[in-house]
């Protein structure tokens, strides 16, 4: 067990923290620029290299990885799957299907028309909506490199919790109605797609490595810069002040600010490491990363096209209730992720 445990540590700490990078850009920033990184330029510099860098590295290949898995889960495939199932079970399978699948939140028009054209329960595709992009097996893994694994399962466990609750609640209210009626109408032509070979498989991962990372990397760079500034020259003080764990008020004025911003999750990363750092409580983190990916401005955009205001309104409010809840129980139990 001992030896087992000397392994992660070595795994986590070189190929996830990437210590040994860390360590490479101290080296450029301090010998050869000459700027010590326990100060303020240099700790900036620092952060916004090493962070950067890490990030992209991590997010080529995880991305690769994970697409070779999800090109056995094309759209047509993964109605089918969903279609077994019926009830919380159906709400729990849309949840999971929607961490392993290639679909982020601006997807939401035409898998939404595609499943409900299937004759997919509302519950079970708003589970598959609401997970897609909140938990990710790449960020998973990024966020294991950032924050350690008990904070990165526990943000993949209340992300499924959220996605399997919130559709099942959509159920439950009957909210069928709300949904615009060309929808119903419409009748996509079912399609047997053919099984590809594993060049083509490769060729889809190398470019969803592409297309992602051509859709985030301005993100990323932003997210990673706002978190040097807060990391090197916001005052932990003031920062506390603000949205720190004595403040009752923290989790609701986080989830407030991510909803409009438009951001992926790698993007936020950095910004949250950089706040957990400064003593936001780790509820307050969540709900700021949580309300940025779940409720993005773009994806409530597109949503609104295929559902009317009401259904629009009812997703909102259970998603944003549902991340506050999370964020204030999770400052709660704060002492576990210590």
């Amino acid at each position: 067990m001992a030896l087992l445990w000397e392994v992660w540590q070595w795994l986590n700490g070189e190929l996830l923290q990437m210590k040994w990078l860390f360590n490479l850009v101290k080296l450029l920033v301090e010998s050869v620029w000459g700027l010590p990184i326990s100060e303020g330029v240099g700790g900036s510099i620092h952060f916004f290299i090493y962070d950067s860098l890490k990030i992209f590295l991590l997010l080529g290949v995880l991305i690769y990885g994970i697409s070779y898995l999800q090109s056995y889960f094309p759209p047509e495939r993964t109605k089918k799957i969903l279609g077994k199932f019926q009830g919380v079970t159906g709400n729990l399978m849309g949840a999971l299907l929607g961490t392993v699948t290639p679909f982020c939140s601006c997807s939401s028009i035409p898998l939404f028309i595609g499943f409900t054209e299937a004759g997919l329960p509302l519950g079970v595709t708003f589970s598959f909506l609401i997970s897609s992009p909140l938990v990710d097996l790449a960020a998973f893994l990024v966020l294991l490199s950032v924050f350690g694994f008990k904070i990165a399962f526990a943000y993949v466990v209340v992300g499924i919790i959220l996605a399997v609750g919130g559709g099942w609640l959509i159920n439950r209210l009957r909210l069928e109605k709300y949904v615009e009626e060309y929808v119903w109408q419409m009748k996509i032509p079912a399609s047997n797609l053919p099984e590809l070979s594993r060049r083509a498989r490769l060729a889809y991962a190398w470019g969803q490595v592409r297309e992602i990372v051509g859709r985030v990397w301005l993100y990323i760079l932003v997210g990673v810069g706002i978190g040097a500034v807060i990391h090197n020259w916001i005052p932990r003080e003031l920062i506390e002040r603000v949205i720190g764990v004595n403040n009752p008020w923290a989790v609701i004025l986080a989830t407030l600010v991510g909803i409009p911003m438009y951001a992926d999750i790698f993007g936020t990363i950095p910004v949250a490491e950089a706040l957990f750092a400064k003593g936001v409580g780790v509820g307050t983190v969540l709900a700021l990363m949580m309300a940025v990916t779940a409720l993005s401005l773009p994806a409530l955009i597109l949503l609104r096209k295929v559902i009317k205001p009401q259904l629009l309104g009812v997703f909102m409010g259970v998603v944003a209730g549902g991340i506050i809840f999370i964020g204030y129980l999770f400052n709660a139990l704060a002492v576990v992720f210590k």
